[in-house]
């Protein structure tokens, strides 16, 4: 399903460019699962880690988290790294959050603007007299 596109704001920048809607996309994809969630809070809270590592905090195994950072790197919103030994680390990567976060602006901006007429006209018609309230001329 598509939805109609929402405008980025124009102060996005070299963050968001021409693709913004579909880095969005896949930072909310990736967030849609509880795992990768806990995943990307894992490593926010304790830094750069294995996928042994992450296995280690969180209740999936070894297996699932790295089936899972590959879609969190796919989405851009982890890093792999060399490690030591051949060890691959993960690190967060902040941009696409960003983008996601300048998209979630934009829609709320393109609702504000809807809603405060909704309100303005509501709070209108509670405030009319009660022998206008009804007709509908």
């Amino acid at each position: 399903m598509s939805w109609p596109p929402t405008s980025v704001p124009p102060d996005a920048g070299a963050v968001a460019g021409p693709g913004a809607e579909a880095v969005a996309e896949q930072v909310f994809v990736a967030l849609a699962d509880p795992s990768r969630r806990a995943i990307l809070a894992a490593l926010a809270s304790g830094g750069p880690a294995t996928a042994t590592d992450l296995a280690g905090r969180l209740p999936i195994t070894r297996q699932a988290v790295a089936k899972h950072l590959a879609l969190l790197a796919g989405a851009g919103l982890v890093r792999a790294e060399p490690g030591e030994r051949r060890r691959v680390r993960y690190r967060l990567r902040s941009a696409p959050m960003r983008v996601a976060q300048q998209f979630l602006a934009a829609l709320a901006r393109d609702w504000d603007s809807p809603l405060s007429a909704l309100t303005g006209h509501l709070d209108r018609s509670a405030h009319e007299p009660a022998t206008n309230q009804g007709r509908h001329d």
